[in-house]
């Protein structure tokens, strides 16, 4: 530590401290303590590195450390693995208090992320802004949608459509996750607009599928059967089988009919979707516990020489009233 406060001292001869100096000797105890295991220790190098950094004016440098000092505070995979089993097993208490630095360790690297946008860096933003995502989703998924959300902005804003979508996606999936239905319908719909934009028009078609069962959790029939009726002009899209299952589904869901809602959910083109809306899918009831409608009989005319019956002949003898 002396190496240090050599480097920050001033004196008589040195009127400002050696930040660079500094950082440079932080981070090398940042990665020696990593190399320990030691990282509570790790992590304090690192944000001590970080604001020699930020003393020095190179943010990028000092994202860099903000961002190695979250890592430092990640759980292993095999801590991750065990988080279930430390809610019952008293022997996995240290599980617990390493999954309650993840927050910190989020926080971290979101200020990271803030600073590579300032320093004019958005993709190493974008990047640090998924590791996160990554981080906390199985902790809170929440706070993944978030930073999954902001990921996909700043990718839009790079006009990096194809990465922006893929973690809107992901976005949409931990919606659903979450039967969060009102949030997801929006987000898969923007996503599939982007989709539409590249002219990816089969995966249109796939979000559209996801985006009816949704909105048939939501017990929102006419948001479902509006989904498909503007899906027509996608081209390809009117004809497809994704086209004939979702009006096959909507036909079924209006007349009651769990069988032909089932068999409609049941087949390949909906249980092979991301696991989610296969689900979704799988889960889907009809209103009214599955009771067909009763469809209107149509009167048919009797064939001429009919006998009627002794009933109708009752019937018609008062037809035309009593006068």
């Amino acid at each position: 530590m002396s190496s240090f406060h050599f480097s920050l001292k001033t004196g008589f001869l040195k009127w400002k401290p050696d930040y660079d100096s500094a950082a440079s000797e932080y981070g090398k105890a940042a990665v020696a303590f990593k190399n320990a295991k030691q990282f509570e220790q790790a992590k304090d190098a690192c944000l001590r590195e970080a604001v020699a950094h930020e003393n020095n004016r190179a943010l990028f440098h000092a994202a860099k450390a903000y961002e190695q000092a979250g890592m430092m505070l990640k759980v292993s995979n095999v801590v991750s693995q065990l988080f279930l089993d430390a809610v019952t097993d008293p022997c996995c208490i240290l599980c617990l208090k390493e999954m309650q630095k993840l927050p910190e360790a989020v926080q971290l690297i979101e200020k990271a992320s803030m600073m590579y946008l300032e320093n004019g860096t958005p993709d190493t933003a974008a990047m640090a802004l998924e590791r996160a995502g990554k981080l906390i989703e199985n902790v809170d998924p929440e706070k993944a949608v978030q930073l999954y959300q902001q990921t996909a902005n700043v990718f839009e804003n790079e006009e990096r459509l194809r990465q922006a979508v893929e973690l809107l996606g992901k976005a949409s999936r931990l919606l659903v996750r979450g039967r969060r239905f009102d949030e997801a319908a929006l987000s898969i719909q923007k996503e599939k607009n982007i989709y539409k934009e590249i002219e990816n028009y089969p995966t249109c078609y796939k979000k559209t599928i996801a985006q009816v069962l949704v909105h048939l959790h939501r017990n929102d029939y006419v948001a479902a059967e509006r989904c498909v009726r503007e899906s027509y002009s996608i081209p390809g899209f009117n004809g497809s089988e994704d086209c004939a299952a979702l009006e096959q589904l909507l036909e079924g869901y209006d007349q009651q009919d769990q069988d032909q809602v089932s068999e409609v959910c049941n087949s390949p083109l909906f249980k092979y979707m991301d696991n989610d809306y296969a689900k979704l899918g799988l889960s889907l009831v009809v209103p009214g516990g599955g009771i067909k409608k009763k469809s209107t009989a149509i009167p048919q005319a009797k064939p001429e020489g009919t006998a009627a019956s002794p009933a109708e002949e009752e019937e018609d003898e008062y037809a035309g009233g009593l006068c």
